[in-house]
This record gives structure tokens, sequence and C-alpha cells, in this order.
């Protein structure tokens, strides 16, 4: 899970960018980075940290040109080598090449080892993304005639892309003296969104993983990009589009929908908060079917992705519904801190309880998800301490059993609470009185519900079910073994937040076509 974005506009791009980043940056707090074209030039700037901790004054004022990309990283496999990871990344062969993406290729090793066998091509990073720009570059320069590059040779190069590269990925890339290029995999897994916005110097465009980003820049949603599909915008504006895969199937990450987008954001053509609710509907009802027994007298979220849920479940049962705990708006997300011992830390510094909302109450306790259960038991023992008589607690989505390798950090079993245990055991585990897991038939329905034509979902973490078809035990297992290398697990302390280390670069290109 990343954040990307990429802008044509008719003035400077720099400060777009940046704040279509910190709409983003939800989806990523480990690194971010923003590369701008003017002319044949790219200038670029990244480093390790928050948005706001990367750019300073004088690297927004190096960002020149009209369009351009963004980037905010959220790592998937603990490199401690988080600056050289930030991404955009470059190469200047054929044409000079800018990208950043979100996701995760399966395949990732195998192109590799024929990048450097067949296509003769140097990896300086662990980067799967580095990976998909080198195969894109390659791409490129096996679709074009002399060198020249024109929308033709780039949906060529774009559907070679498909043939090769397996797993999730959403894509903006930047074509030297061309344009924008974005696209996304086949099945559609991660998001990308599009607007526009009418200017008297004419029409820009961006796209983006989410369309916060395009409401709160003054955009106007356009449409998603299709499964497959690759949008080129050039440097004078000018949109075109092609389906560049023979094979697409709209499967969509179910955990955007439970947790990483923003409730305000719409993507696939369906509201992030009106699902979230939905889901408080359904979980409701399983409440009152399995467990009509529980003396409930208040129903209180985790803060923030599990409002919505736990409003409709407690309208739905007719219960109190009651803020317990406040949230400390300055710690990141502890799902996407690398270290469980940075996680355990951080709940403690970002929630805080109301004691008079658990003194001698039963309480049920809303949470989008249970993943690996440290902060869903620190969250129990701060309830009980608060003084709560019984403690409940509802997964407004199913028990996460599986590893998943789509860009979301689960990437090993042994990490997940639920991954070799039962219901009742993971209740004693966190220390609840009791556990609701929503159904996943359920979850599903309710995302359904608020967009019907969407009718297949990306729901490997719940059910081990691959949609890519080419996930096998093997590669399962060798993620088993690249993340229990003590060389690739940050330190304890390690929260990712410095911003000084940054890189600056400024890139003199020759003018491609």
């Amino acid at each position: 899970m990343c954040g990307i974005l990429g802008v044509v506009a008719t003035t400077p791009v720099n400060q777009l960018l940046y704040d279509g980043l910190q709409v983003l940056q939800h989806r990523g707090q480990d690194a971010a980075g923003i590369a701008t074209a003017e002319g044949g030039r790219f200038h670029m700037h990244k480093g390790s940290g928050l948005v706001r901790d990367v750019f300073r004054t004088r690297n927004m004022r190096s960002l020149m040109g009209n369009w351009g990309i963004g980037h905010c990283r959220y790592p998937t496999a603990g490199s401690a080598d988080n600056a050289a990871e930030a991404q955009p990344f470059y190469v200047n062969s054929p044409f000079g090449l800018m990208l950043a993406h979100n996701g995760n290729l399966t395949n990732a090793d195998q192109l590799k080892q024929d990048m450097f066998l067949q296509d003769l091509r140097h990896m300086n990073t662990n980067s799967d993304s580095e990976v998909l720009l080198n195969v894109l570059a390659h791409e490129l320069q096996a679709a074009s005639t002399k060198y020249q590059v024109d929308a033709e040779t780039i949906f060529k190069a774009v559907a070679g892309v498909h043939r090769r590269v397996k797993g999730a990925y959403a894509v903006v890339a930047m074509i030297a003296g061309y344009g924008l290029l974005a696209f996304r995999d086949p099945y559609g897994i991660r998001p990308l969104v599009m607007g526009k916005n009418e200017t008297p110097q004419g029409t820009e465009y961006m796209v983006a993983s989410e369309s916060v980003a395009i409401d709160t820049l003054g955009f106007k949603m356009l449409r998603d990009v299709e499964p497959g599909e690759a949008v080129l915008i050039d440097m004078r504006g000018n949109f075109v589009s092609r389906q560049c895969a023979e094979h697409t199937l709209h499967a969509p990450c179910m955990f955007e929908f439970v947790y990483l987008a923003r409730p305000d954001s719409v993507m696939d053509g369906i509201s992030v908060y009106e699902t979230r609710a939905k889901m408080g509907d359904y979980l409701a009802d399983k409440i009152r079917l399995t467990m009509p027994h529980l003396a409930i007298d208040a129903v209180i979220p985790i803060p923030d992705s599990s409002r919505p849920s736990a409003m409709d479940l407690a309208a739905r049962l007719n219960l109190p519904y009651r803020e317990g705990f406040v949230k400390n708006r300055y710690i990141g997300r502890t799902f996407i801190m690398p270290g469980q011992a940075t996680r355990r830390k951080s709940v403690r510094q970002k929630l805080n309880a109301i004691s008079q909302e658990f003194k001698g109450r039963n309480v049920l306790l809303v949470d989008d998800s249970i993943v690996r259960g440290t902060t869903s038991r620190e969250i129990i023992m701060m309830a009980r301490e608060a003084g709560a008589k019984k403690v409940y607690f509802a997964s407004a989505s199913p028990p996460v059993r599986f590893a998943n390798v789509y860009g979301i950090d689960m990437p090993t079993r042994s990490e997940l609470i639920a991954a070799f245990r039962n219901d009742d055991e993971i209740c004693r585990e966190i220390g609840a009185d009791a556990l609701i897991y929503q159904d996943l038939d359920a979850l599903k329905a309710a995302v359904r519900s608020v967009n019907p034509t969407v009718t297949q979902f990306e729901t490997s973490c719940f059910d081990g079910q691959y949609i890519t078809g080419d996930v096998s035990a093997a590669y399962l297992q060798s993620m088993e073994d690249k993340r229990s290398r003590p060389s690739l697990q940050l330190p304890d302390d390690q929260d990712g937040f410095d911003g000084q280390d940054g890189e600056q670069l400024d890139l003199n290109l020759v003018q491609a076509g």
C-alpha cells in the first residue's frame, strides 16, 4: 500500500503534488518523493519520513515544471535502507523515465534474473518498483522504431509489461519529452482514479490512488482507470487511453474498503464510508443472531476507520454509541509501523481512554480488523484499566488468516494472530470477554450493496484464494524466509520520521522523439 499521484497542469505543479501527497499520507509514512519535468529536464527530491518532513522550501523551489508525479511509501518487506528505496525511481534509457508504483510484484525475483541475464539491465535496490521501471524501459525500447516515442509505442510497451509482470500494480510514470503515463494491473487490485480541471489556460489532468486527492485539489472526478488500461497525457494536455491487457478481471482489494482508504474516497464506484457503514449493519445482524445474551451498555469505536461501522451497528441494535478513545493525530498508523515493539509502544501514545465512558460498563469495542493482535490486546487492556466491567470486541472484517502478497504488510502467517487459532483462542489471546468477527460473505455483500456492478474482490488475506493464480506454496514460503532474516528487519526504535537524508536530483535529458 502506497500513495501515488500524477498531474499534468498549466501552471507549476510542485505545490499540487505536495498537497496531494499530504492528502494521501495515510497510505504510506515511510518515505516520500516528487519528480517534475521542465522541457527535457527532470527534477526530483525524495527521502525518508512524512511528506511534511521530506520537503523544505528549498526543495520545492527546485521542483520546476508543469507536470510531475509523487509517491508516499509504505514498505512491505521492512528494508532498513529506506532512503534508497524511496520513490520515484529513474532510468535514463531509452528515453528517460521516472516511475512510482503502488502494489507488489509476485514474480519480481524472476524478473530481476531476466533483467540481468537477458535484458542486460542493472537494479540498484531490492524494490520491485525498480524492477517494474526497468521492465517498462525494456519494453519501450523493444517497441520503438529508431528510438522514436509515440502513443502507439507506449501502449505496445504497456501491453508487454502486462504479459511479463505478475501481481498487483498501479503506476504513474513520466516519459521525458512526451508526458504522463498511468496504468493498472489486469485485475484492478490496487486503486487508480482520474480527474480533470478546466482552466482558462486549458485542461489539467490528475491520476491518484484515491478520489480524495482529486476532490481536495479542486479537480473533478472523471472515472477509475480500468484494469489493464493505460492512460497517456502528453505535455500539451492531450488525453488518450487504451486497454492494453489481453485478459482482465475486475477484482479490487477488499482491504482497501475495510481499512486502507480514507472514508471520503470513492474507488471503483464504491463509497468507502457507505461501505463501512454497511459492514456495521451486517455485523449487528450477526451479534443479534449469535450472541443475543451479551449485555452491552455502549458501543465504542476504535478511531478512526471503524467509526462508520460502529455507528450503524449501534443504531441497528438500538444501543448507545459513545466515543471512548481520544486519538493523538500526530502519531502514525500503527498497522504500517515497522517492528512489533514500535507498534506496541505507539498504541499507548496514539490512543487515550476516556474513563467516564468505561467505568462500571460492559462495552463493545468495534475495530475494522484484527491483524497481528497487538493493537487489540493493548486497547482491551486500556478499557479494563479505565474501569470497564466486561470488554467485548467486534471486527468489521473476517479473521485475517493468510499472507497478503499484493502490497499490504501481511507477508507471513506467523505474524497473524488468526493464522493458527480459532475464534475462542483469539479471544483469550487478546483478553476479550467475547469476540465477534464479520463473515466473509457478509463483507462482500456489504461492498456489493454500494456498487452491484463489482462482483469479485481480492480477499486472499481472509480466504487464501490468490486472484492472480500464480501464488504457490513455494512462493509463500520464500516470503516467510525473507521476512525471518534479521538483516531485513528494522530496529525497534526505527520510526521512519527522519526527513533529513533526502535525495535531490536534477537530470538533463535528451528530448525524446
